[in-house]
């Protein structure tokens, strides 16, 4: 494996490992109040999958990977990121939070090149 390809499963994993964890953690409100305002649009529930869905994302990115264990499930973790990022922006946009795209694009982006780098 590259060190590009290593340096942006670790940048994932450290991403989602951390927005799955605050999600996990936190209250729907407490995330609101904070600024994501787009868990107003989703139940208590909604958002702990969602999050639970992100810490996997970001241990699946990784882990295979680093213990050479099966590592074209890190390529099916990032194809997953993506789809939550692609979910993600599809919030942003209906509730018109256009800034908010950006980070998901950047890393949806990042999500697609390791899906493709270990799936092709």
């Amino acid at each position: 494996m590259t060190t590009t390809l290593w340096v942006l499963q670790g940048l994932l994993a450290l991403a989602f490992i951390g927005a799955g964890s605050m999600k996990l953690m936190k209250a729907r409100t407490d995330l609101m109040a904070k600024g994501m305002g787009w868990a107003e649009d989703f139940t208590d529930g909604q958002v702990k999958v969602i999050g639970a869905l992100e810490l996997a994302g970001g241990l699946g990115v990784i882990l295979p990977s680093a213990l050479n264990i099966v590592p074209v499930l890190a390529g099916a973790a990032a194809a997953g990121l993506l789809l939550t990022m692609l979910g993600a922006a599809v919030v942003h946009i209906k509730r018109g939070e256009l800034p908010m795209v950006a980070p998901g694009a950047i890393l949806g982006a990042m999500a697609a090149y390791v899906a493709m780098s270990h799936l092709m």
